[in-house]
């Protein structure tokens, strides 16, 4: 359910159009309430986010404890990163509503620029390296189908060459190798999620890493 929860933010694509595309919005007359909304879809996606490793962790460290934890930590990082997105556009709304006024102006764009690269670190970059953490521990684990964390591997590294790409100027914030890498994770993720709730972590790989002989670090003993 918490995966699940994660997609909550996906209005925020519309909600955030006109503070994202208007360059005088803080001078301007707003509206704020579509930004707000977005900012608490956000903040709610974040604790999701962290909701995911923290109810994983005791299960996926059986496999990997190393690992497990790294995907914990990238998880956080990740969520840190969207709050640090939504301070800023909140921080434009507050100013827009003190009537800061054309002086307002440059820091307006300062505070949209960090919102773009906190976006493009946080959601863009991160869940690429949580894809590749995780669906190592699942797909060695067998706790899910094979299937479900390949879509991870393939997407995980589109992804990545999509961020690196922007930050060397190879491209724009939006970009097809970014958009494709995006759905293949986005349906390892929200795979993941279904498969869950439906039919839960398969019992014979559960069995498995519970069996006696599994070691402190996680790995079965074989």
């Amino acid at each position: 359910m918490l995966y699940l929860l994660t997609f909550v933010s996906i209005p925020t694509l519309f909600l955030y159009g006109r503070v994202r595309t208007d360059p005088e919005y803080i001078t301007g007359p707003g509206p704020d309430t579509p930004v707000i909304i977005g900012g608490l879809l956000e903040v709610i996606a974040a604790l999701a986010c962290i909701g995911t490793s923290v109810a994983l962790y005791p299960v996926v460290k059986r496999q990997n404890e190393g690992v497990a934890l790294g995907f914990v930590g990238a998880r956080i990082l990740e969520a840190g990163a969207i709050f640090a997105g939504v301070v800023a556009l909140m921080s434009i709304v507050t100013l827009r509503q003190a009537g800061a006024g054309d002086e307002a102006l440059l820091t307006g764009q300062a505070l949209l620029a960090q919102h773009a690269w906190t976006t493009l670190l946080g959601q863009g970059l991160m869940p690429a390296f949580n894809a590749l953490l995780l669906g190592s521990l699942m797909y060695k684990s067998r706790l899910l189908p094979r299937v479900l964390p390949v879509f991870g591997f393939i997407g995980a590294p589109l992804l990545i060459a999509g961020a690196v790409g922007m930050l060397f100027g190879l491209w724009g914030p939006v970009s097809p190798l970014a958009g494709v890498g995006a759905l293949f994770l986005a349906i390892w993720e929200f795979g993941m999620g279904i498969w869950l709730i439906v039919r839960g972590f398969n019992p014979d790989a559960v069995a498995e890493l519970t069996a006696p002989g599994t070691g402190t670090s996680g790995e079965t003993g074989r």
